[in-house]
C-alpha cells in the first residue's frame, strides 16, 4: 500500500475505482458532438479506451480523450469531413493516429497499434458491442477486441497487463478466445505472456482461461522453445523501440519496426484549408 500511496500522492499514479469520474462539461461536450456527428453519418466505428474498459470490467478511470477505432479508410473520409465542419484535425501518425481538437480538449482516431502489427478492419466494428457515452447512444469494442488492442501497450512508461487482467476476470469465462488469436495471429506469444500474468494475480480463476487454450498455447511455445528458428528476426522494437534502441542501432539487430510502418496502410494527408 505505501508504495501506490505515495505515488498517487504526487500524482503520478491513478489507482483503479468504479466510481465515475464526472468529465468537465466543454469535453462531454465535444465527445457528444462527435459521436452524434458520427452516427447522423452510420460511419463505421467504436468507441475504445477509458469508456469501453469501464463497460466490460466496471472500471472507472480518468481520461483526457476519446478513442475512436476506426479502419484506415475510414479515418481518411471522416477526418476530411469533419475539417469541413471546422474541427481542427492533424494526422499525428499516419500509420496509425489522427487527432480531432476544440479548444483544450480532443478526440483520438485510431487505426491499429503504433508498430502496425496490429490493425482495426470492418470486422471489429461489426462485432462492437452498443453502448451509452456521453448521453450518446453507440458502441465500444468487444471485449476480445479491446483485449488485443492491448496486447502491444507494453512500454515502460505505459504497461496494459493490468487492464487485460481485469478483461478476463471480468468476462468469468467468456471471451471468445479464437477471436483473440484470430487477430494476435503470430504475435500469439504476447496472449500467452497476457494469461501468464492473469493466472499470476488470480490464481483461484484460473479456469476462466479454458484448459484446452492453456495446455495449446504452452505446447506450441515449449515447441518453438526446443526447436528455435535460427532465422528468427529480433523483435524487441515491437514492444518498446526507445528501450530496445541499441539492438538496433549498435548491435545491429533487424528493425522490424520499421518494415512493418512501411508496409502498413496510411491516413490520407488532410487536405490544406483556405485562411
Amino acid at each position: 500500500m505505501g508504495n501506490r500511496e505515495d505515488k498517487s500522492s504526487c500524482g503520478d499514479v491513478q489507482a483503479t475505482s468504479s466510481v465515475p469520474l464526472v468529465l468537465p462539461e466543454e469535453q462531454q461536450a465535444l465527445f457528444r458532438e462527435v459521436l452524434t456527428l458520427f452516427e447522423k453519418a452510420h460511419l463505421p466505428y467504436a468507441v475504445a479506451g477509458a469508456f469501453a474498459l469501464r463497460q466490460h470490467t466496471g472500471i472507472s478511470r480518468f481520461t483526457k480523450d476519446l478513442d475512436i477505432f476506426l479502419s484506415t479508410q475510414a479515418a481518411s473520409a471522416t477526418l476530411a469531413s469533419l475539417q469541413k465542419r471546422g474541427f481542427r484535425c492533424e494526422v499525428c501518425d499516419p500509420v496509425w493516429l489522427a487527432k480531432v481538437h476544440r479548444d483544450d480538449y480532443f478526440v483520438d482516431l485510431i487505426t491499429g497499434m503504433s508498430n502496425a502489427a496490429i490493425a482495426v478492419d470492418e470486422s471489429w466494428i461489426g462485432r462492437a458491442h452498443s453502448a451509452k457515452v456521453c448521453g450518446v447512444e453507440t458502441r465500444v469494442l468487444a471485449p476480445e477486441e479491446l483485449l488485443a488492442s492491448k496486447l502491444f501497450v507494453t512500454r515502460r512508461e505505459r504497461f496494459d497487463g493490468a487492464d487485460i487482467a481485469h478483461i478476463i476476470f471480468a468476462s468469468r469465462g467468456k471471451l471468445q478466445w479464437d477471436r483473440v488469436l484470430q487477430i494476435a495471429g503470430e504475435h500469439w506469444e504476447l496472449v500467452l505472456w497476457s494469461l501468464t500474468l492473469f493466472r499470476y494475480v488470480y490464481p483461484a480463476q484460473s479456469s476462466y482461461v479454458p484448459q484446452s487454450l492453456w495446455r495449446d498455447l504452452l505446447e506450441r511455445f515449449s515447441e518453438e522453445v526446443n526447436t528455435p528458428t535460427a532465422e528468427a528476426k529480433f523483435r524487441g522494437s515491437l514492444i518498446d523501440d526507445a528501450m530496445f534502441a541499441i539492438d538496433v542501432d549498435e548491435w545491429g539487430m533487424e528493425n522490424i519496426l520499421q518494415e512493418n510502418r512501411a508496409r502498413s496502410m496510411k491516413i490520407a494527408p488532410l487536405p490544406d484549408v483556405p485562411s
